[in-house]
């Protein structure tokens, strides 16, 4: 795969080597990678390195020429020629040589490279990536074995990519030679520019004849990746920098590539312009609609570029003006090439990278957009769909789970071929996370109580408001850990954290709600309204715990607010020991609770209390009877029963 988002290369000094006819040859050779004429310079460099010359520089340079024409194989090659003349060199290629490596099947070396790759390139973030998916090939394939993938029936001998659905046809880009008696080559990929193309597809995208699409978007240079919006009406679409005939360069006389917009008028595509955040001096590339069609998303080596190329997004304003470009951020983007973005109508994005944990080249990766504009953790789609070259360019309907995406994997037609695929299972098991809105002391439901899901960093993926019974409903990724938040009008809010197993099913997790305002009336528990079921004594003690404090101060606090308040404290014990035992410690509980309350600061005038031993259990545990610590616990409490107001 050509990808057209690439960062230039720095100019490399010329070699400095015996034998005028070489020094002739690699200048020639020198001048035509700088300028991305790949084809060419390989040949040159190949002849020379053939007559038994090794240079540093030369090494570099075949590597990096096969390696940016995405033939890893043969990038591989020649990096193992300059790593068996010098280690001393830039972090960069210990990594286009991992990845190179891996697309031969060289793992163990590949990642014997990248760790060293990590341990000299300080921030890169491809390295760290590694470390904490050291396991990564596991992941890769427990997330196999989910496609069926064929020819999609639409390619040639030559660059055939970039699939997506317009109407009842599909859109794709490609190089093939259309009979024109001026047939056009691109020095850098020694394959005609590319124009878009449109076949009609049945219901199971079977294809039919290919034609070009629309002879006023298609130009004489490149077009490729249209995104078009719902009504069929308007296009984004990638072109090299021309437009009415005339052709921009940026300081080294380079045509970059631009995101064009055009309106459908009278069946005609027409009013072609280039958007506002294009720039003769970086390259933006592959747009992608969100799907309420509010968010444009592409992929950019515009300034603010983590690597060597980057996915942004910009915001579509209800007047057709853009925002500033935004960077999706370091989950998404790495230090390597991040391109061809897709987001679905269920909020995944879709993309191609090499900077991620893959199988070589590039490799398509997934991740959820949360409701904040955050994103969950990224993830390898599986080894159906990727190889160890480049894969990219992933199309699906979630409907019918079908679809299509391209590389340059063996066993193509062309240099880039399009696969149609039908998706089998989703690629994470799911769950469905569940659970009642409720009243802490009435346990009442609570309709119309907005609940919250984030994740376990607080980013915030869903809101939905609970049912007329109370209930909430959330679909949610196995083996993960969420936090959930409840809040209600007259209630506090409450949030508690939950693990989510790691098979398919459903998890219940019910949220009580404490009224923000208590009504009490004589005869109350008091510390109902705090959640108070007890206050906790270690066994055969009557000294207040550590823990118990903490809701001791809170009938301090409002006895201190309501000075005609008055608390009859009645304190219990478990079964064990005997019943007059069991009543005298009960009863010296009591009076350790009103004691304490008195130490602090309440009349006792206003305190009574009695001990009820173990004549008012709460379960099962009575004499003779086998319970766990936890269940006679549970005996061993104290009440808090408003007797004046």
């Amino acid at each position: 795969m050509k990808n057209y988002i690439i960062l230039y290369l720095s100019l490399i000094s010329i070699f400095s080597y015996n034998g005028y006819s070489q020094k002739v040859e690699l200048k020639a050779a020198d001048k035509k990678y700088e300028n991305f004429a790949y084809i060419d310079a390989i040949k040159t460099y190949e002849r020379v390195a053939e007559k038994g010359y090794k240079s540093i520089d030369m090494f570099q340079k075949l590597g990096n020429a096969y390696y940016f024409n995405g033939e890893l194989s043969n990038a591989a090659k020649w990096y193992t020629e300059l790593f068996a003349m010098t280690s001393d060199l830039e972090p960069k290629y210990y990594y286009r040589y991992s990845q190179s490596l891996r697309s031969i099947g060289e793992n163990d070396k590949a990642n014997e490279i990248l760790e060293k790759f990590n341990q000299i390139s300080g921030n890169d973030s491809r390295g760290k990536l590694f470390v904490k998916n050291e396991n990564y090939l596991d992941a890769i394939k427990a997330n196999s074995g989910r496609y069926k993938v064929e020819d999609a029936g639409i390619n040639s001998q030559y660059s055939d990519y970039g699939t997506t659905k317009y109407l009842d046809k599909i859109i794709f880009t490609s190089a093939r030679d259309t009979g024109s008696i001026s047939k056009r080559k691109h020095t850098w990929t020694n394959q005609y520019f590319t124009n878009l193309y449109a076949t009609d597809v049945d219901k199971d995208m079977n294809p039919g004849i290919p034609s070009k699409f629309d002879e006023n978007v298609n130009s004489k240079f490149n077009e490729s990746t249209p995104a078009f919006t719902k009504d069929g009406k308007t296009m984004y679409f990638t072109r090299n920098n021309f437009l009415d005939g005339k052709k921009g360069k940026d300081g080294k006389q380079i045509t970059l590539i631009k995101i064009y917009k055009a309106v459908l008028d009278n069946n005609k595509w027409s009013n072609i312009t280039e958007l506002p955040f294009n720039s003769d001096s970086y390259s933006t590339a592959h747009p992608a609609l969100s799907p309420d069609e509010k968010t444009l998303y592409f992929a950019s080596d515009m300034p603010g570029t983590i690597g060597q190329s980057d996915l942004f997004k910009v915001e579509i304003n209800e007047d057709g003006t853009y925002s500033t470009p935004e960077n999706l951020g370091k989950t998404i983007n790495t230090e390597g090439r991040e391109t061809f973005p897709f987001i679905n109508d269920e909020n995944e994005i879709y993309f191609a990278s090499d900077g991620h944990p893959g199988l070589g080249g590039l490799d398509i990766f997934v991740s959820k957009i949360n409701l904040d504009g955050s994103f969950t953790e990224v993830q390898n789609v599986g080894s159906d769909v990727n190889s160890s070259k480049d894969d990219f360019a992933y199309w699906i309907d979630t409907n019918s789970r079908k679809g299509y995406f391209s590389s340059n994997r063996d066993g193509g037609l062309g240099y880039d071929d399009i696969y149609k695929f039908l998706e089998l299972r989703k690629l994470a098991c799911t769950q469905e996370l569940y659970g009642k809105i409720t009243d802490l002391v009435t346990s009442e439901a609570l309709p119309n109580s907005k609940v919250s899901l984030f994740d376990n960093q607080f980013n915030l993926i869903s809101e939905v408001i609970s049912d007329e019974k109370g209930d909430y409903l959330f679909s949610v990724d196995c083996d993960k850990t969420y936090n959930v938040r409840a809040q209600k009008e007259e209630y506090a809010t409450n949030e508690l954290k939950i693990k989510i197993s790691n098979e398919n099913g459903r998890t219940n997790l019910p949220i009580p709600l404490e009224k923000a305002e208590c009504k009490v009336t004589i005869g109350d528990d008091l510390g109902k309204c705090f959640g108070i079921k007890m206050i906790y004594f270690d066994l055969d003690k009557s000294n207040i715990r550590v823990e118990a404090a903490l809701d001791l101060e809170k009938i301090l606090d409002v006895l201190r607010q309501n000075p005609t308040m008055k608390l009859d404290i009645r304190s219990h014990t478990d079964s064990r020991q005997t019943f007059k035992y069991n009543e005298a410690l009960s009863d010296r509980r009591s009076k350790s609770t009103i004691n304490w309350l008195i130490k602090n600061g309440i009349d006792s005038s206003r305190l009574t209390g009695k001990g009820y031993g173990e004549t008012q259990l709460v379960n099962k545990c009575s004499d003779g009877v086998k319970c766990t610590e936890e269940e006679h616990q549970m005996n061993r409490r104290s009440e808090f029963i408003i007797t004046a107001l």
